[in-house]
């Protein structure tokens, strides 16, 4: 039997968001814990470079260093995910693109296993126009050559829900089991292969999650086609973008068109208990970043991923969530009126000059003139 609002478990163990590498991943461990976060989401190298330098000695031990000071490291719970490249397209049709796109997913699998993050979350990739079953039978191949290439490494690969615009897979909960499913034939290592579900992707997609009651129809639909124990990882963020516009747009938490109500199935759902669920939600201006760097952080203004696992964490307990406006984005006040100048008095009119051999009569629209006869209208 599904808790109800009124004896809802605590939020899941692992609540986390995407957070900055700048300056070096062990720092995004430090404010992953200033935040009160319990799970992580990073980049292991720039998602927007297909060249990635090796790991640094140095940087892999300030890593994992961070996780023993804030207790992460060791046996435990997978709080730790990482997003592969946005580059790769292991549906591509291209030879050379699929080619390259298999490189760098090696690559991204390689350092999620010596960073010791479990779980590596991908789009599944454009057919480029070939059709659904081609795009996945290109993807099973792909894997048939990384699950060789990186044999024994402890790394799951979560396919990542989508909007299923344009030619790209992943839209449909059928086309992720589909595409499971064939990796699982072409490897044999279905241990190796879950799914990350996106709430603002799957709304958007087309599955309505603005309710607590289509939410959890969603869910069903979810469990029903896919399995909820192949749910690794989830991605909470709102949309902007209203259910079925296919249009890929997070917005914070409650602040969408999906609301508070339809966040409520999935922290309460029992299967995602174990699974890291991480806000992709926006951060705050460039004047954020620059407060942390120039004040201590007992004077950090307000962080959105507060604000927003304050909003989760009270839909969780089945509370409204307080949707208060960041100190990160403060709004500007409102510039004062300005005074209005008062009205200019209107000139008197000036008393005509009479004209020889003129009446006045012209100042009333008459058209009478002196030693004439004005004619009377008919």
């Amino acid at each position: 039997m599904r808790s109800t609002p009124h004896d809802a478990q605590p939020l899941p163990r692992l609540l986390g968001s995407h957070l900055s590498v700048a300056g070096g991943m062990h720092l995004a461990v430090h404010e992953a814990q200033r935040l009160g976060l319990t799970a992580l989401q990073v980049f292991t190298k720039n998602q927007q470079q297909w060249a990635a330098p090796p790991l640094a000695e140095t940087a892999v031990d300030q890593w994992r260093s961070s996780l023993a000071q804030v207790g992460w490291a060791g046996p435990g719970p997978c709080r730790l995910v990482s997003h592969a490249s946005y580059l790769i397209n292991l549906a591509s049709p291209d030879d050379a693109l699929w080619r390259k796109s298999i490189d760098l997913m090696t690559v991204e699998i390689e350092r999620c296993d010596t960073l010791g993050i479990g779980l590596l979350v991908h789009h599944p990739g454009s057919h480029m126009g070939t059709g659904v079953n081609a795009g996945i039978d290109r993807i099973a191949a792909a894997y048939r050559e990384l699950f060789k290439r990186t044999a024994g490494a402890r790394v799951i690969s979560c396919l990542e829900a989508t909007v299923g615009s344009g030619n790209h897979l992943g839209g449909k909960f059928e086309e992720l089991r589909d595409l499971r499913q064939a990796i699982i034939a072409a490897t044999g290592k279905g241990e190796r292969v879950a799914f990350c579900i996106d709430t603002c992707h799957i709304h958007a997609a087309g599955y309505d999650l603005s309710t607590e009651a289509s939410a959890r129809a969603a869910l069903g639909q979810l469990a029903q086609v896919c399995g909820l124990e192949h749910v690794r990882c989830l991605h909470l963020n709102d949309s902007k973008a209203p259910a079925g516009s296919r249009r890929d747009l997070h917005e914070h938490i409650g602040r969408g068109t999906i609301g508070p109500a339809g966040f409520g199935p999935f922290l309460r759902e029992p299967a995602f208990a174990g699974a890291p669920m991480i806000m992709e939600t926006p951060k705050g201006p460039p004047e954020l970043d620059k407060a942390r760097t120039s004040l201590p952080p007992e004077k950090w203004p307000v962080a959105w991923d507060q604000i927003n696992a304050d909003a989760l964490r009270a839909i969780a307990a089945g509370e409204t969530p307080t949707l208060v406006q960041t100190a990160a984005t403060p709004t500007k006040p409102a510039k004062p009126a300005k005074p209005t100048k008062p009205a200019k008095a209107a000139k008197a009119a000036k008393p005509a000059k009479a004209q020889p051999g003129k009446t006045m009569a012209r100042r009333s629209g008459a058209s009478t003139t002196a030693g004439k006869t004005p004619r009377t209208p008919a």
